[in-house]
């Protein structure tokens, strides 16, 4: 009865089975092994053309080091004001950049506009050599609040970002609930729609701890081993990592994931709706929901061993519900239950 956070899950069953199955024998350390180098042909298949793929162990390393590649000291990187990379990263942008400065942006239900960023990128003092330079956007797929971005709104910003000469990343840690949720390939909301580094997330969707930083700008990969190793993300025992990305997209298990915890966002979703006193601050649109109910719901409701966080970023009451690929539909409905028991 977790509704905190798809990183409280365990693994899947088929990911510990890899990580089990690769424990055997010697190989080559520090990524030089079969299974890190056969990444690059998988996940170039998944993407259909051809990536350079870095396994990382987290996803705070995973954006700080793309962005870090694409950023200058004395650089701005564009990003939502709720973004994870502003909130919740303890300023490892900023560091493994050298001080380049995180601009934020406003936006509705956790997207960034592409007509406000232009708008805002027009003002920013390109060339002035008082004003830090404008040198990434990055944008957050799913969102904070549980939105996604359609193919066509990745564009946009696209278009934007590249009509500046700035480099566009994408914080994929629920890359795959995005994709499952819009039923489209993964290279329409990557690099057909104009992204250069993508931060792939797998923790949150089964895997042990495993990330990958997936380079559709092949320019941009040539210096991103020295920050890996710099940073400390170069894993002696790299294979470990690169196990749990090879079983995690392979036979679309990532998807599978993916789909099951949508599932159970919409079914927990369509239980509420209707509610007295429940109100959704954001469209469900991929596993996390973000609503507003009176206090004295979620005092009885966490009494009865539920387990949810308060976000205390929005207004009023309002609790984060997050589903994940194991979250049982009996929860979800006694959940329901339990809040209508308490209306």
């Amino acid at each position: 009865m977790n509704f905190c956070s798809d990183n409280a899950t365990g693994v899947s069953p088929e990911i510990m089975a890899a990580i089990a199955a690769t424990n055997c024998g010697a190989v080559l350390s520090y990524g030089d092994d079969e299974y890190t180098k056969g990444l690059q042909v998988k996940f170039s298949e998944l993407f259909e053309t051809s990536v350079t793929v870095f396994p990382v162990a987290t996803g705070s390393a995973a954006n700080s080091l793309a962005l870090a590649v694409m950023t200058p000291p004395y650089g701005a990187i564009y990003c939502h004001k709720d973004a994870h990379i502003n909130l919740d990263e303890c300023g490892a942008p900023e560091f493994f950049t050298g001080g380049a400065k995180l601009v934020t942006l406003t936006g509705s239900h956790g997207k960034i506009d592409a007509d406000n960023l232009g708008k805002v990128l027009d003002k920013a003092g390109a060339g002035v050599v008082h004003h830090v330079q404008p040198a990434a956007v990055s944008i957050t797929q799913a969102t904070e609040a549980g939105t996604i971005y359609n193919p066509a709104e990745i564009s946009q910003i696209s278009e934007v970002v590249r009509d500046r000469n700035l480099h566009l990343h994408m914080d994929g840690a629920r890359f795959a609930n995005a994709v499952a949720s819009l039923g489209c390939s993964p290279a329409d909301i990557t690099w057909r729609a104009g992204v250069d580094i993508l931060s792939f997330g797998a923790t949150k969707n089964g895997a042990m701890a495993a990330e990958a930083v997936v380079f559709f700008n092949q320019e941009l990969a040539k210096t991103f081993p020295f920050y890996r190793k710099r940073s400390g993300h170069l894993l002696s025992k790299m294979r470990f990592l690169s196990a749990q990305l090879a079983a995690y997209i392979t036979d679309d298990l990532w998807l599978r994931n993916a789909t099951h915890a949508n599932q159970m966002a919409a079914k927990l979703a369509q239980g509420l709706a209707g509610i007295k006193g429940v109100h959704f601050c954001h469209p469900v649109e991929a596993n996390e929901i973000f609503m507003q109910v009176p206090e004295s719901v979620i005092a009885a409701v966490l009494a009865e061993g539920f387990q949810f966080y308060r976000w205390e970023s929005e207004t009023g009451c309002t609790v984060r519900l997050v589903t994940a690929f194991n979250t049982q539909e009996a929860d979800v409905g006694a959940f329901v239950e339990s809040v209508k028991c308490h209306q």
